[in-house]
C-alpha cells in the first residue's frame, strides 16, 4: 500500500468566522481527517459548537487561551493537547494554532452552532 502525504500547497484556506481560519488538507481516508486551525479571539463569537460524530484532538502548536467544553474552562498552552468527545459543547477564546486530527473524518454536516 503507497504512502500518502498532502503538501501545504494543497491546504484550502477556509475563514470559518472573524475569529478563525482552518488550514485543510485533503481528505485522503475516511477514517481520519488533519487541520490546521487558527483562532484570534473567541470561536464561536456567540454560542457553541457541537460534533455530533467525530473526536476531535486538538494540539496547540502555539499560544495559548482557553476552552469552554460543557460548564468546565480548560486554560491552555503550546505543548498541550485538548480532547473533545462528539456532542460536547464548546466554545474557543484563544489565540493559538491548533493541529486538529479527527476520527472519523471531519465533515461539515455533523458540526453544528448553537446558541
Amino acid at each position: 500500500m503507497p504512502m500518502n502525504i498532502t503538501h501545504k500547497k494543497q491546504a484550502k484556506v477556509i475563514k470559518i468566522s472573524k475569529t478563525a481560519t482552518a488550514y485543510e488538507y485533503p481528505i485522503m481516508d475516511t477514517s481520519i481527517h488533519g487541520v490546521v486551525i487558527g483562532i484570534n479571539g473567541r470561536y464561536p463569537e456567540k454560542g457553541r459548537v457541537v460534533n455530533e460524530k467525530v473526536v476531535e484532538l486538538g494540539f496547540v502548536l502555539e499560544g495559548s487561551g482557553k476552552i469552554v467544553i460543557e460548564d468546565e474552562e480548560i486554560s491552555f498552552k503550546k505543548d498541550d493537547q485538548i480532547l473533545i468527545k462528539p456532542n460536547q459543547k464548546y466554545y474557543w477564546n484563544a489565540k493559538a494554532t491548533l493541529f486538529m486530527p479527527c476520527t472519523p473524518a471531519w465533515y461539515s454536516e455533523q458540526h453544528k452552532q448553537l446558541k
